[in-house]
């Protein structure tokens, strides 16, 4: 009852566990819209509202307050509004509610009452409506080119999010590059000062033990030339390290050629499948007209043989002209049969919407009883007349209620044809326009992976340029430190302070090579992270294979669909002209008897 529902919506407007509401088919009134409006405005659960067949559009104060509340509302994403007999007016107020309204996602209007005003007023509201995605407006009456603009509207509003996410993405991606880069950065700057406090400290204590250092400066200059051995040993594994890496990149060049192969090869098998789909379309419309053709013939042929069977009625008649003051005293009879076969037609009508096997049986029970009348009429002159004049009437009420019944199944097949046609080429230029956007995408996102491959080998190239420079750096200290060594053996006074100066200066070096190492470090990681954003990208390039095979097995499904229906209305049509030929037949027999009669 009216006074149930509103109780239910009074007390979900302070749930928080309900995500989803049915509401169909519960004849919903002005106090019911009401409450609706009151739900949208102070629930903040609900996500999914369904009001299909509830006629809210015929109550328009109602309907406003409804739309008032669904402004309002900020958590609503999906709103079902299919056969509520919504008129211009009304969609003049869901626009207007549209407008400010930022969480809702599908709206379904089909089957109303819209109209070119309605069509104008939603196309007008999602100039400032960003958030709606689908709306769907089928059967109420919008012209094609405010459809295609709210179509064109709905896709701009579906691709600004997705740059939106992507670009969220980006930035996301790129702060928490910022902050790990000034994490290093501070890290290296610790360092650096604590290498700096320690080598003061080394210096002060170098000041002090001058005279100890002296004595040990052979020893500390066999250090050195270890240490130099290690560096060198260092150097050819960061050298090792950077072939590997050029060989990680030249594998993933190789990876993306691959990818640009498959991308390509998929791109051609469902160029290849939809030319083969609108071939088939195609041949299957032709054999439909070649069906329709052969309909018609027999529609044809049967028209031809209701003639003859005209004629045959019009002599039957010139005969019965002849008997007629002995039927004065059996027209009451024949009025209440007529009334009782009228009664019987209308029930057959609506048995024939029901079930066409419940129509037949009655169709043959009928042939039955119109044989025993014949059989019966045998006795007397009287009742061959009453029974051939039953026979006669009904055949020819059957035959124009046939009449009618085939030209209207046969106007709604064409129109079924023309929609079936007009909504694949539809569906195949969207999935064309759709796999397009989808493959441009693919591009470029191959062409940015390029690009930071690219940038991966300049950055590879500048390492081992680096490295060049370190290991010229090691043979030029090489140098020094043998010139040094002479300087010792001559001058031991001078020992001291070339000592100091070289540990300073390999100390430099030693910070330069560390340096060197967390940026390869660095450079590492980067390597890691593009193969991750490669392995993310053929994850992705899967899945979009993947909705492609859904999208085609729906389209098969939907083309199986059309051929059952289509193998439907040809059994129909079969069963359609076995009763008329069964019927014909039965009329044919009947007239030995009008000769038997005219004979007496």
């Amino acid at each position: 009852s009216h006074s149930g529902v509103k109780l239910l919506l009074h007390g979900l407007c302070s749930n928080t566990t309900v995500k989803s509401l049915d509401l169909k088919g519960n004849n919903l009134r002005t106090m019911g819209a009401e409450a609706l409006g009151k739900l949208l405005r102070q629930n903040k659960s609900i996500l999914s509202l369904t009001l299909e067949w509830n006629s809210l559009g015929m109550w328009e104060e109602g309907f406003s307050f409804f739309c008032q509340g669904l402004a309002v509302n900020n958590f609503l994403q999906r709103l079902d509004l299919r056969n509520n007999q919504i008129n211009h007016q009304g969609a003049g107020e869901l626009a207007v509610a549209l407008t400010k309204n930022a969480s809702l996602q599908e709206l379904d209007l089909r089957w109303n009452n819209i109209g070119l005003l309605g069509g104008r007023a939603l196309l007008n509201c999602l100039r400032r409506n960003k958030t709606l995605k689908r709306l769907e407006l089928a059967g109420n009456n919008v012209p094609g080119d405010i459809l295609k603009a709210v179509e064109q509207a709905l896709d701009h509003n579906q691709d600004r999010e997705a740059i939106l996410s992507e670009a969220q993405n980006q930035v996301y991606i790129l702060s928490k590059e910022v902050l790990n880069l000034k994490d290093e950065k501070n890290k290296q700057f610790l360092d650096f000062m604590d290498t700096v406090d320690k080598q003061k400290e080394e210096k002060v204590k170098s000041e002090r033990m001058s005279a100890a250092q002296v004595s040990q400066l052979q020893e500390a200059l066999d250090e050195q030339h270890s240490i130099i051995n290690s560096l060198k040993a260092k150097l050819q594994m960061t050298e090792a390290a950077l072939a590997l890496s050029e060989q990680k990149v030249h594998n993933l060049g190789e990876l993306l050629n691959a990818m640009k192969q498959e991308q390509t090869s998929v791109a051609e098998c469902h160029f290849r499948e939809l030319q083969q789909q609108k071939q088939e379309s195609a041949d299957r419309e032709g054999k439909l007209l070649h069906d329709l053709s052969a309909a018609s013939q027999k529609n044809l042929l049967l028209r031809n043989q209701v003639d003859e069977l005209e004629r045959k009625c019009k002599v039957q008649q010139d005969q019965l002209f002849q008997v007629k003051q002995d039927l004065a005293n059996t027209t009451a009879e024949l009025k209440l049969r007529a009334v009782q076969a009228e009664e019987r037609l209308e029930m057959e009508k609506r048995r024939f919407k029901q079930s066409l096997e419940d129509m037949e049986s009655l169709r043959v029970k009928e042939v039955d009883h119109m044989t025993q009348h014949i059989e019966a009429s045998e006795r007397s002159m009287q009742d061959r007349i009453q029974r051939l004049e039953t026979i006669r009437i009904s055949l020819e009420e059957e035959l124009s209620q046939v009449k009618a019944a085939a030209l209207a199944e046969r106007g709604q097949a064409e129109e079924e044809l023309i929609k079936a046609r007009s909504q694949a080429r539809l569906e195949e230029q969207q999935r064309l326009e759709h796999l397009k956007e989808k493959l441009r995408l693919m591009t470029e996102s191959r062409d940015e992976a390029q690009n930071c491959c690219l940038k991966q080998k300049e950055m590879v190239a500048e390492a081992q340029a680096r490295a060049k420079h370190l290991s010229l750096n090691a043979d030029g200290l090489r140098r020094r430190l043998e010139e040094l060594q002479q300087e010792l053996n001559s001058k031991e006074e001078e020992k001291v302070t070339e000592v100091n100066k070289v540990k300073v200066e390999l100390q430099e070096q030693i910070g330069h090579l560390e340096a060197e190492r967390t940026a390869q470090d660095g450079l590492r990681e980067k390597i890691a992270a593009l193969e991750r954003q490669l392995k993310a990208l053929s994850n992705n390039h899967r899945e979009a294979l993947l909705d492609k095979e859904g999208e085609i097995s729906l389209l098969l499904e939907k083309l199986r669909m059309k051929e059952a229906e289509i193998s439907r209305v040809r059994e129909e049509e079969a069963q359609r002209t076995s009763f008329l030929q069964n019927a014909l037949m039965a009329y044919v027999q009947g007239p030995p008897f009008g000769t038997q009669s005219s004979r007496k």
